[in-house]
């Protein structure tokens, strides 16, 4: 009887034991990182320059110097550089979180964009698309390298890493502060002037970034950060009820948005419409929200007139809504007559649904969805005719966001619940670094990450205002779709880089 008790325990121990050497053996091989390499010329600024672009792998690796993961970087860099010292470099990556840097490769900084509708008013339909040179770039400024976060683009797990090694607000930020410092390294870069591009939760990144990137013993300095549609204070670019600011931040937005559409501040200028909501949003509205069940009748009656004024909803809609709109319902609210619903990221947009009276969008948002394809599809065909890139795996636009770690507290800590926000790590950053400045991009039609929301978030948080510059533009979260506005954008990024 022991002896088959015994021989039944060692059998268990066995396969134990197997399953566990079958675990170890399900860990791939880490295969060599490729590298493709070709070089261009183009004219950027007026100016004809030799580029070489380099489109690569490059392996981060844990504390014990294990490979966890591949960044995918698309670098440009001027042939013969110069004076290194004097030649900028700019990190540029999306946001999502989950983005791969399509949008702003494809959209803006690259040395090839695709044209989508400039006014909004067509999808991008289907193949073929509009490739062109992008005569706004910046390559005769600054050398420029695209940045996928791991589960977007080319970039992946290796090894024995783990999703949650990277897919969290602080394991992002270390993953990303590891490989630029590694590219700078390994470009012989440290003696460059650098610099951060983000988009929307690019932003966020960014701003935290910035503070990371001080730290491990390894002390970067950043010169400056370029923020495009930025997204440090959640608070006020999350429309959700009982979320106090966010009634706050969006409004001016949505003023915005209904002249736009002429819904209101017809005859008026956007720039003196913006400014009269501004100032009922500071001095009356913020008051009323505040003041709550308190408001008397008649002050109920005089906010609901003048929020109907703004946003060219009706007033007893707005009575109905307690004097609170929700994005989502002024998305499907501001062109309900014509059966649209307008887009999120750019409220220029417009999406004819099949159900006309849903509380909110249900097809997407149209802003996203009618442009999406063209950038998608531009991106491979460029890889693939013009960087020469031949990759055993699909390009993705955007993945790794899900059951992302938003808090910054490890483990066994006391943490309690709030909106992210990174911006007082960019206020302790600027601080200790007074070399360091700051642009804020903004669109005036953009639903998602409002313009009053940097104005907002940029006045608090210990941030140095007088190295901040705001910029404006008549478009949305991507304003570099609107063409008037991709000129307006590069020359601001020019004066800003340019500037002392």
């Amino acid at each position: 009887m022991k002896k088959s008790i015994l021989s039944i325990l060692l059998l268990f121990g066995l396969l134990a034991y197997a399953q566990k050497e079958e675990k170890k053996e399900e860990i791939k091989p880490i295969p060599k990182a490729k590298s493709f390499e070709t070089t261009h010329q183009g004219v950027f600024g007026s100016k004809t320059i030799n580029y070489k672009a380099t489109a690569k792998e490059t392996y981060l690796v844990n504390k014990k110097g294990d490979s966890i993961a591949s960044f995918w970087s698309v670098a440009y860099t001027k042939t013969p550089m110069g004076d290194v010292g004097k030649r900028p470099v700019t990190f540029v990556f999306n946001g999502g979180p989950g983005s791969a840097s399509m949008w702003l490769h494809m959209g803006f900084f690259g040395p090839k964009v695709v044209k989508v509708d400039s006014d909004a008013l067509q999808d991008d339909g289907a193949a073929p698309y509009n490739l062109v040179n992008n005569d706004h770039g910046l390559l005769d400024l600054t050398d420029l390298v695209f940045i996928d976060p791991v589960g977007t683009g080319y970039s992946r797990l290796l090894g024995k890493g783990k999703g949650k090694d990277f897919y969290g607000l602080k394991e992002d930020v270390d993953s990303f502060a590891q490989f630029i410092r590694k590219w700078v390294t390994e470009n012989e870069r440290w003696f460059s002037p650098k610099y951060l591009a983000g988009e929307s939760y690019g932003t966020t990144r960014a701003a935290y970034l910035g503070k990371a990137l001080e730290g491990s013993g390894q002390n970067m300095a950043l010169n400056g950060m370029i923020l495009i549609s930025q997204a440090l204070d959640y608070a006020g670019s999350t429309s959700i009820h009982h979320n106090m600011t966010s009634y706050i931040t969006y409004l001016p937005s949505m003023a915005a948005t209904a002249w736009y559409h002429k819904k209101a501040g017809q005859g008026k200028t956007l720039e003196d419409f913006v400014e009269e909501c501004r100032k009922f949003t500071y001095e009356t509205y913020t008051p009323a929200l505040y003041k709550g069940n308190l408001l008397s009748k008649a002050e109920e009656m005089a906010i609901a007139e003048k929020l109907s004024y703004f946003t060219g909803l009706d007033k007893k809609y707005i009575l109905h809504s307690n004097l609170r709109i929700l994005m989502g319902r002024f998305q499907k609210k501001l062109l309900e007559e014509k059966g649209l619903a307008i887009g999120r990221l750019d409220g220029r947009f417009m999406g004819d649904e099949v159900d006309k009276v849903a509380e909110r969008p249900h097809l997407g948002d149209a802003a996203s969805y009618q442009i999406s394809s063209a950038y998608t599809a531009a991106l491979n065909h460029y890889f693939a005719s013009e960087l020469k890139i031949k990759m055993d795996r699909p390009y993705i636009t955007s993945g790794g966001g899900s059951n992302w770690r938003w808090r910054t507290a490890p483990d066994g800590q006391y943490w309690e619940p709030m909106p992210v926000n990174t911006a007082p790590h960019l206020g302790e950053t600027m601080r200790r670094n007074p070399a360091m400045k700051v642009m804020v991009a903004s669109g005036y039609y953009d639903l998602i990450t409002p313009f009053f929301d940097a104005e907002y978030t940029f006045a608090r948080n210990g941030i140095v205002t007088d190295r901040v510059e705001m910029t404006y533009y008549e478009a949305g979260h991507m304003m570099y779709t609107h063409q008037p506005d991709l000129i307006k954008l590069s020359k601001d990024i020019r004066e800003f880089l340019t500037s002392r």
